[in-house]
């Protein structure tokens, strides 16, 4: 039998070491798992890396605690009747499907009110809208969703930096449809020229797939988001981050979502998009959203809701500081 038919055992990493040769660090780790390639869509430029022994960071065991919290809150800030929270990021980075994902949750049904486009290389989402999601039949919880047309490489589509400033101080309408060509004026229709504090931005949040933030280093994504970044600190908003399409980014927390937080890869991606924004590793989380027929489950609710009450104890802080 040829060499090529019949193949003896692989040599670990230890015994592939010798004095001359020594094994790098990243064929060591994609040695030591059995099948890197994740199933379904392959990620470009993938690069399998093993899990942690502990998590880098604690999830609860359950979500109770954290739903509890979710359903329960209330904004400290009498002058506000809710919390205000912005998403914002490239083009079918998953903002929609957040808003979506935690409709699903509180509603125990999966739930698709924000319209969404898995085929859609460019923004689907055209108009600012707030989504308030139903607690009753004729009451809301007390924090609400504004989202937002994607950027885009090109000059000629996605959302203008400018109106999503704009949106941070209360400025835009609901309903506006976004023009890539021209920045909302005062004057114009949409413009809201008197905000108050409910019309403002409380905290904002960067999506990205978590599959996709080596690949926009060089792009015009950065310098976009880092502007906005740049106009929320200086009013004082607090901002976090949020990485989507954790379960096609690492074949392992494909096969176990709890694993999201072990992955090495996703903490190298973690650390990618801290450098690229500045934002604090402890801002950034990783989350699966649910798609318009995915099976909801506990463990894919933890990640959820552990990011999204971040989110929302963010705002509080920032609402009983003004």
């Amino acid at each position: 039998m040829s060499n090529r038919a019949r193949r003896g055992p692989t040599a670990s990493p230890t015994q592939m070491n010798t004095p001359n040769r020594r094994v790098p660090d990243v064929v060591r780790a994609l040695l030591t798992v059995p099948d890197a390639r994740p199933p379904g869509r392959c990620v470009p430029g993938f690069r399998a890396l093993a899990l942690f022994s502990q998590p880098w960071r604690a999830l609860p065991e359950g979500k109770q605690e954290d739903l509890t919290f979710v359903k329960n809150y209330q904004p400290p800030n009498q002058r506000a009747n809710h919390l205000r929270i912005l998403l914002y990021g490239p083009a079918g980075a998953g903002k929609s499907s957040f808003i979506n994902s935690v409709d699903s949750i509180l509603q125990g049904r999966n739930t698709g009110r924000a319209p969404t486009d898995a085929t859609s290389k460019n923004s689907f989402t055209q108009n600012y809208k707030t989504y308030k999601i139903h607690k009753g039949p004729d009451d809301f919880y007390s924090f609400v969703f504004n989202d937002t047309m994607g950027f885009e490489n090109n000059a000629n589509t996605g959302v203008l930096v400018g109106d999503i400033k704009l949106a941070l101080e209360g400025h835009v309408e609901d309903g506006y449809k976004f023009s890539p060509s021209q920045e909302l004026m005062e004057g114009d229709k949409g413009y809201r020229s008197a905000p108050t504090l409910d019309h403002k931005v409380h905290v904002l949040v960067c999506v990205l797939p978590a599959d996709k933030v080596s690949l926009i280093k060089e792009d015009k994504f950065v310098e976009k988001m880092r502007e906005v970044r740049l106009a929320a600190c200086h009013m004082g908003i607090p901002q976090l981050a949020i990485l989507t399409n954790v379960d096609e980014a690492c074949p392992k927390t494909n096969r176990n979502i709890r694993h999201a937080y072990k992955s090495q890869y996703l903490k190298q991606q973690v650390d990618t998009l801290s450098l690229l924004l500045g934002l604090p590793q402890s801002s950034i989380f990783l989350v699966k959203n649910y798609g318009p027929a995915g099976n909801m489950n506990d463990d894919n609710d933890v990640l959820i809701l552990s990011a999204l009450r971040q989110i929302i104890t963010s705002g509080e802080d920032f609402l009983n500081d003004l």
